[in-house]
């Protein structure tokens, strides 16, 4: 679909041989989605729906980055209460508190982080009690 539209033939004309040629080719062939609805198509058009695509796709957030990071220790303090070993739940305590202590130090915009690193052997302590408890 490089090539310019020559002189002299219509668009219309121009635009359907490359759609027939590509299909004789079989680049329509096999793509993702093929027979299945579109999805989104139910809702209300949103002018930012390819925006707001992208960044679900590649995971991204707008939240100011002191909203993340407490999102990232409220995750955190969730996978170390599920984690397999206490060695996991010490590794995960001590990622977040290491990123928690670095915003400490060189607080991120937004609104306040209202976070202090996890007390480690607390958590720990409250992992073994949830354990005997199953």
């Amino acid at each position: 679909m490089t090539e310019r539209k020559p002189p002299g033939v219509g668009f219309e004309t121009w635009v359907n041989r490359q759609i027939r040629e590509a299909e004789e080719k079989g680049a329509f062939e096999d793509l993702p989605g093929a027979g299945k609805p579109i999805p989104g198509l139910d809702r209300p058009y949103d002018a930012m729906w390819w925006v707001k695509a992208k960044m679900e796709r590649e995971g991204l957030s707008v939240l100011p980055p002191s909203l993340t990071l407490r999102k990232a220790a409220e995750d955190a303090r969730k996978e170390a209460s599920h984690a397999p070993s206490e060695a996991e739940v010490r590794r995960i305590l001590t990622e977040v508190n290491e990123r928690i202590r670095e915003a400490l130090a060189r607080p991120p915009e937004g609104p306040p982080l209202n976070l202090a690193p996890f007390d480690i052997d607390a958590l720990v302590w409250e992992w073994h009690a949830g354990r005997r408890g199953r």
